[in-house]
């Protein structure tokens, strides 16, 4: 695995976990903030990759 996708894959996890940590803050419940931690993280990859470039 290349630094590049390291960073980008850390990256995203990041941010998947810190809206699934706000999430849970909500009454939507733990499934509701999996799910939108999950789909934050396969959301921003595609995106950090263009942005951080190789």
């Amino acid at each position: 695995m290349t630094g590049h996708a390291a960073l980008v894959l850390l990256a995203a996890l990041m941010f998947g976990t810190i809206v699934g940590a706000l999430t849970i803050l909500t009454p939507a419940g733990p499934a509701a903030a999996v799910l939108a931690g999950l789909a934050t993280a396969g959301a921003s990859a595609p995106v950090l990759h263009k942005l951080i470039g190789p």
